[in-house]
């Protein structure tokens, strides 16, 4: 994260990658310029020792190749695709790679942005949705597909996991055997897995057959909410197909957008370790507080009582992160009341980043959703998410506690 893909001689000897702050670049000669649009649009792959040669900024630019470089690592996939927003992502790979006609089955509940691009966009280009929940096991997740009556058509299974916000679990796995069981030779089902909520540090997606880990960079990638972005890990076939349509859609990320992640990729890890440790100890004092109903963390899901979610948890997370919600008594009111009387917590939306954050999901992340819908996946008008971040854990132990007085 600190030099990877970048080698100071090429600029001047600056110890940083600057900010490449141009539209196009200039071509040393007309057969260069040929060669780098050949390579480019597809016309030929490139030749043995052949570098990708820079266009023009829609197409590529220093500071978004050496973040692609950089993030590629961390799922040890085969490249990225960064974009000007998490739903950029989201939306351009759902668009590449279905049509009228195709099948998408996915995890539910869902970040509001995707749930209503799935849900209401999708239909209306002919797309067919199903959705699942944590508690379908393999066959149970065959079955539904099967009842369908398009299972010859399943083209994705979209999963967010855990989920926004209940921290619900999926078996990654289990997705991969299933999409494989409905794939034919010459039509694979593909997985992809919004992995936002552990970011690139504490779950792997590629690493349980996905094909794709997308991200809100937006988040934990960026860490300091001063940035819009997504990113796209996966195979290299399958993203150049993505950057193809990022091309023409024209959201890619910029390169001031591309220099302000690189420098967030050099403290990922220090800010995220910080983050989980303080919040397995705010996780502790809230669930011991009088005035909490339940609290919603991965470190404490029960072997015996929640017996599939934490199988889950110990195969495919390395930690219990650090999202986590709980509910109050009292319902919307109460919950208003506590958010706010916070002072050192900060409400807003988003997560991930250095400074915690405490939002109400039922009228904010998720107020799209359907009430029904919401309630069958426990999210009610009580739930509170927060998001911890990097401060003293004394410091944000103190401010809950003197918001919660009941």
């Amino acid at each position: 994260m600190m030099s990877y893909g970048y080698r100071p001689e090429w600029s001047e000897g600056a110890i940083k990658c600057p900010i490449f702050q141009t539209s196009t670049f200039v071509f040393p000669t007309a057969e260069e310029g040929k060669a780098h649009f050949e390579v480019a649009y597809g016309l030929r792959n490139r030749r043995e020792g052949e570098r990708e040669g820079l266009i023009y900024s829609r197409i590529n630019n220093p500071d978004l190749e050496i973040l692609e470089n950089r993030l590629s690592l961390w799922d040890n996939a085969e490249e990225c695709a960064v974009f000007e927003s998490g739903m950029g992502a989201i939306t351009t790979v759902l668009l590449e790679f279905l049509k009228p006609g195709d099948l998408l089955v996915h995890s539910s509940p869902l970040y509001g942005g995707a749930d209503h691009f799935i849900r209401h966009f999708l239909p209306k280009q002919g797309i067919s949705t199903l959705e699942f929940h944590p508690d379908h096991s393999k066959e149970a997740l065959s079955a539904l597909i099967l009842a369908s009556g398009k299972a010859d058509r399943l083209a994705m299974i979209y999963v967010e996991t855990p989920a926004n916000p209940t921290n619900a679990l999926y078996d990654l796995a289990v997705c991969r055997e299933v999409a494989d069981q409905f794939s034919s030779p010459g039509r694979r089902a593909l997985v992809a897995v919004d992995n936002t909520y552990m970011g690139p540090l504490w779950q792997h997606p590629l690493q349980w057959g996905a094909d794709f880990s997308i991200y809100s960079a937006t988040k934990y990638i960026g860490g300091h909410s001063d940035v819009i972005a997504g990113a796209v890990c996966g195979n290299k076939q399958m993203l150049q197909r993505i950057k193809g349509l990022r091309t023409f859609l024209g959201n890619m990320a910029g390169p001031w957008t591309g220099w302000l992640l690189l420098r967030s990729l050099e403290t990922l890890h220090v800010r995220m370790e910080r983050q989980a440790a303080n919040a397995a100890l705010v996780a502790a004092f809230l669930q011991h507080h009088p005035c909490v109903e339940k609290v919603h963390y991965l470190g404490f899901l029960d072997p015996e009582k929640d017996a599939q979610q934490y199988d889950v948890f110990k195969r495919q997370y390395s930690t219990a992160g650090a999202m986590l919600a709980f509910d109050v008594p009292g319902g919307e009111d109460a919950a208003f009341q506590v958010l706010n009387r916070l002072k050192l917590v900060k409400l807003a939306v988003s997560l991930g980043s250095t400074e915690s954050l405490a939002q109400h999901p039922d009228t904010m992340t998720h107020a799209g959703v359907e009430i029904a819908h919401k309630r069958a996946l426990g999210i009610t008008p009580g739930m509170i998410r927060l998001s911890v971040g990097v401060e003293h854990p004394d410091d944000l132990i103190w401010d809950l506690k003197q918001a919660l007085e009941c």
